[in-house]
């Protein structure tokens, strides 16, 4: 419906002055509001170690956001030089926001911390120190902290009415060697770095749960003002068969033309927009009073949905879906920091095993050797068969193969160590440097585990999988929200106000007296005034020639059927959504319950693998004693030798089981940061300046204060004499 008249209508104010106050206030006043309203609420807390444990009533329909907690001090983007939530300043540079915006290279060398490490072309590496070079140089890191920057450009993004284009949360997991240190608990999806795949609503999902509506709701005007232009010039000639109305049989028109335009949206379901025309017209008519002539006008008019798309929660879903998200993030990268963390621990514990494991075989190719060379003595002045030689032999061969195979895993954990603490590793000194860890495994160290209710309650208080599940049930609630409001006829009401100037001179063709003038049809020289385009522009603000209504545009789908089936599905989604957080909640729960399970584990294997052990070394030495005197054979001195081999070597294997078992407890129980002492703002920046604290670390007894330990020696080709 759409109304509009002169003065004297019952539609309009019947004094003109009246009529444009009153539209002015009003324009001010919805301008006022709807500029206020394009800054959205603020956004769910990035995780922290604070929040409430979520239970199944936390998963109810009046579950909130979590509060926003203060950020540490420090820069509030220590992850980016700029902070890409917002564009670009207009001031002074203007043309700024059509430019193409700086962003900086990746970063492929090595922090300085590498150089601090490496001595005489060996890298000395203690536990601390590979937890540092990870959070500085991980490329794991590195991927996921793109992430936080493509969070924010979101916000940015959905600050103009936009959707947003999603962001990876899943982990990146293109590290080798640590194994057994992932704690997510879920299915990640087949985007980048293992995350889920579903942009702007697009069918998809993971795990059996659906996020196709995800973000659906009414169309939302651009927030972003946009100013058009157009500037013509045109000749037209054309011929008349009908020559009463232009006087001439052929009729040539020089039209310019110079229009502006201006629309912007507001986030509570307004529009306004705003046209300028302005043209210059001349002709060859005759009957025109005025040639060439100028033509002003201008229209105002504002549009607001009353139903369907009105107010924030249907205009502002995409940028409390974005903020929602970068929270998400701010949880998925802490996950990122705990998964590196603790992997880089693991390989490094394994590097310790294949260090120790080497000295291990070459103290049994060592003592191989000896019993060899101890025989050949005995068989030359005839105390033993040639025989024993022969088995001496096969031993020594063995624990040269043994020591070889611990030698090439030394070389491979060396290899995955550098690979996971370094960006790359052309540098010739860093790969050639073997890594010599200055830590070793703690086997006596007492067992004290705290009790599991407190384990499982510091998990479902902690777990940034649990914090990323209860934002995610906030952002599906905004979208409820949303396709609630999609549900409702649209009904939108709108207001015009507008006025017309014209200037120009009297037409030369239709004055009394000019040649081809009509001699009973024309207009006396001087009847109308000359006029220019300051008359034309002050025209449209006198109301001489005014153009104003209102009106309403009503829609109203009678079955409603994709409306109605969106906003079902957009509940079952919410429904499943509560579920899997119940179900991951569940799983966080067994997988502490498992892992003190481990830890206990472990810890029985450890002091079970000391025992056979220290047995095993006593049985050796008394076989060596007994064979000193006679009283026993090689072979068995040999078979005692290898049992002490093997025991030694399932005593580290206990020991970095057990230690991998905490490293997955500390892990599960989100206390990795917290037990190390890491700073997310230094994570986030990948600049260390707090040395990580791994507790209950032992240096190795080898190492002297201020002298590095040596490597172990590679086997000979030849067996020792």
């Amino acid at each position: 419906m759409h109304f509009s008249g002169e003065k004297g209508m019952p539609l309009f104010c019947s004094v003109n002055d009246a009529c444009r106050k009153l539209l002015t206030c009003v324009l001010v006043g919805l301008l006022a509001t709807a500029t206020f309203a394009q800054e959205p609420t603020a956004p769910p807390a990035a995780p922290t170690t604070q929040a409430t444990t979520p239970t199944t009533a936390a998963m109810s329909e009046a579950l909130t956001p979590m509060p926003q907690a203060p950020k540490p001090s420090g820069k509030d983007h220590p992850y980016s030089d700029q902070d890409y939530t917002h564009g670009q300043s207009q001031i002074p540079k203007f043309w700024s926001v059509w430019g193409v915006r700086n962003v900086p290279s990746a970063t492929f060398a090595n922090t300085a911390l590498i150089d601090q490490v490496i001595h005489d072309g060996k890298m000395y590496l203690s536990l601390d120190q590979a937890v540092a070079l990870a959070l500085e140089n991980n490329l794991d890191i590195a991927i996921q902290r793109y992430n936080l920057i493509t969070a924010d450009v979101d916000i940015l993004r959905t600050g103009s009415g936009s959707p947003a284009l999603g962001v990876n949360t899943g982990l990146v997991q293109g590290t080798p060697g640590g194994a057994g240190s992932t704690a997510t608990s879920g299915t990640s999806g087949g985007g980048a770095g293992g995350t889920s795949i579903g942009i702007a609503g697009a069918g998809a999902g993971a795990a059996g749960i659906v996020t196709s509506t995800q973000g659906e709701g009414a169309p939302i005007d651009n927030f972003d003002p946009v100013l058009t232009g157009t500037i013509q010039g045109q000749r037209v000639t054309t011929p008349e068969s009908n020559i009463i109305f232009t006087g001439t049989p052929k009729l040539t028109q020089n039209t310019e033309q110079y229009n502006f335009g201006y629309t912007q949206g507001f986030s509570t379901g307004t529009l306004m927009t705003v046209g300028f025309n302005n043209s210059r017209n001349t002709s060859n008519a005759i009957f025109n009073t005025v040639n060439p002539y100028l033509n002003s006008s201008f229209n105002f008019q504002l549009r607001q949905h009353v139903l369907q798309g009105f107010g924030f929660n249907a205009n502002q879903r995409w940028m409390k879906i974005a903020r929602n998200n970068r929270a998400i993030m701010d949880a998925a990268y802490q996950n990122q920091i705990m998964t590196t963390v603790s992997q880089i621990e693991n390989i490094y514990w394994d590097l310790v095993n294949a260090y120790e494991n080497v000295k291990v075989q070459q103290r049994a190719l060592d003592l191989a050797d000896k019993t060899l060379s101890d025989n050949e003595k005995q068989v030359e002045i005839g105390t033993l068969a040639p025989i024993t030689v022969v088995q001496a032999k096969s031993s020594v061969a063995s624990a040269k193969q043994n020591l070889i195979l611990a030698q090439t895993n030394l070389q491979l954990q060396q290899l995955l160590m550098k690979n996971a603490i370094t960006r790359n590793s052309t540098d010739p000194i860093l790969a050639a440097a073997p890594v010599i860890p200055t830590d070793t495994l703690q086997i006596n160290e007492p067992f004290e585990v705290p009790p599991l209710d407190q384990l499982i309650d510091k998990a479902l208080r902690h777990r940034p999988e649990i914090i990323q599940s209860r934002i995610n049930l906030t952002n599906r609630q905004v979208g409820l929200k949303a396709i609630k409001n999609l549900q409702l006829p649209t009904l939108d009401v709108f207001a015009f106000y507008g006025a017309s100037g014209l200037a120009g001179d009297q037409n030369s063709y239709f004055t009394c007296g000019n040649p081809g003038a009509p001699p009973d049809n024309c207009i006396p020289p001087g009847t109308i005034p000359s006029t220019g385009y300051g008359h034309a522009f002050g025209n449209l603000f006198n109301s001489s020639a005014p153009d104003k209504g209102i009106g309403v545009n009503l829609n109203i789908p009678l079955r409603n059927r994709q409306n109605q089936a969106d906003q079902v599905r957009s509940v079952l989604e919410y429904r499943q959504a509560q579920l899997s957080a119940q179900q991951q909640e569940n799983t966080i729960t067994l997988q502490v319950r498992n892992a003190q399970f481990a830890l206990q584990q472990n810890y029985a294997a450890l002091q079970s693998a000391i025992a056979a052990r220290d047995y095993a070394r006593e049985n050796l030495d008394a076989e060596q004693k007994k064979y000193s005197l006679g009283a026993s054979t090689s072979t068995l001195v040999l078979q005692a030798s290898s049992a002490l081999t093997q025991a030694e070597s399932n005593v580290l294997a206990a020991a970095t089981n057990y230690e991998k078992s905490r490293v997955q407890l500390d892990l599960f129980t989100a206390d990795t940061l917290a037990k190390l002492g890491i700073d997310m703002n230094e994570a986030e920046s990948g600049k260390v300046q707090k040395m990580p604290k791994v507790p209950g670390i032992v240096p190795a007894s080898e190492k002297t204060p201020g002298t590095p330990q040596s490597q172990p020696s590679q086997v000979t080709s030849e067996p020792k004499s």
